[in-house]
């Protein structure tokens, strides 16, 4: 099982502060564990102050009221800024233009590097981002039992819910790629 570029839609009897009603977008899963970024819980602070903390300008206007989220409880002093793929050249290399950047496979890309925000703040960079302090970690074998559990559905992801859906909205849309609403599900796990 391999669940990078899924989401995780915590189910109702997952009642972790962090987690409860969360969509995590998973970045990074093998069998050493996985890595992921909760894209539906906004901090209380948003992109031109954190530009202005680390002593950056965004002259992004679109940008500046957008919130940073609550990528999940590990380093959460740390940013991560998902976003569309931005390549070296328009021949469209596999390599990013930025120091630190994984490369999701199914289209997107995180990266950990400030030169990210740099060019955000010129003007330039990726078009649609979503910036986090935190992450979500699982260790190995962590998540395969959580969802074991039924702590967590999981859907293969769609990135107009990270970038394109009002925050509010997330949890429900992740839901409706499987065909569901979030009245129709019980906070009790069952197995059969």
């Amino acid at each position: 099982m391999n669940l990078t570029h899924h989401f995780l839609i915590a189910m109702p009897g997952l009642q972790n502060d962090v987690f409860r009603r969360s969509v995590v977008y998973v970045c990074e899963h093998s069998e050493r564990g996985a890595l992921g970024l909760v894209i539906n819980k906004p901090s209380d602070i948003n992109l031109k102050a954190l530009f202005e903390k680390v002593e950056l300008h965004l002259s992004r206007a679109d940008l500046a009221h957008a919130p940073v989220f609550q990528g999940g409880p590990v380093q959460t002093e740390r940013g991560f800024v998902l976003h569309e793929p931005v390549f070296a050249d328009e021949r469209h290399s596999d390599e990013s233009v930025y120091a630190s950047t994984l490369t999701i496979p199914g289209g997107l890309e995180m990266t950990t590097s400030k030169d990210v925000l740099e060019a955000l703040a010129t003007g330039a960079g990726p078009r649609k981002v979503l910036v986090s302090l935190g992450y979500s970690a699982w260790g190995e074998g962590q998540l395969e039992s959580e969802l074991a559990e039924n702590s967590w559905l999981t859907v293969g992801a769609d990135p107009a819910v990270i970038f394109d859906t009002p925050i509010a909205e997330r949890y429900d849309r992740a839901l409706r790629l499987l065909g569901l609403e979030a009245w129709t599900l019980s906070p009790d796990a069952g197995h059969a």
